[in-house]
């Protein structure tokens, strides 16, 4: 059976109802900045589904979050996927999010299908990629990539004088 089969559209679409809780603005939207307490709930939340399924959830030291699904070759470099969840201040519930959470969903149809693959999934939620709390933006995956330097980026202060290396 193709994982395809086991998507479960009720399970996605409940994921982001329960996503759009944390921020959650009265118009529809949401204000999940950067490592507030908001995008903290949905890394905790996001950590609580994985763990139910026996993924193994990991930071590295700018805060992005992985959700890794086992291969048979565990070893081997993971085929991975993604978004960020924080937003703008009034950002869009699905904005980052979606990337997520279909990410997960396609994690979780792999194994209601029963499919084994020999290279690690992973999924990932890059720190600050929208950049309204911090700037500059798209600094989680900019830092993996190797284009902003750790040290530089934990440094930087939100308006408050709130060091990104203190939030996280």
């Amino acid at each position: 059976m193709p994982a395809s089969d086991k998507i479960d559209e009720t399970r996605l679409w409940q994921r982001h109802v329960d996503m759009a809780k944390l921020g959650g603005l009265p118009k529809g939207g949401v204000n999940r900045q950067a490592l507030s307490d908001e995008d903290i709930a949905a890394r905790k939340l996001l950590g609580q589904w994985a763990e139910a399924r026996g993924y193994d959830v990991s930071c590295d030291a700018i805060g992005n979050m992985y959700v890794r699904r086992a291969g048979t070759e565990n070893d081997a470099a993971p085929v991975m996927t993604g978004s960020h969840m924080d937003s703008q201040p009034t950002g869009g519930k699905y904005d980052g999010m979606y990337g997520v959470l279909a990410g997960f969903e396609a994690l979780e149809a792999l194994d209601d299908a029963g499919i084994r693959t020999r290279r690690p999934v992973e999924v990932v939620a890059w720190t600050n990629e929208e950049g309204s709390r911090f700037q500059p933006g798209a600094m989680g995956s900019a830092v993996w990539g190797g284009h902003y330097e750790l040290s530089k980026m934990l440094a930087v202060e939100d308006r408050a004088g709130v060091k990104l290396g203190d939030a996280l």
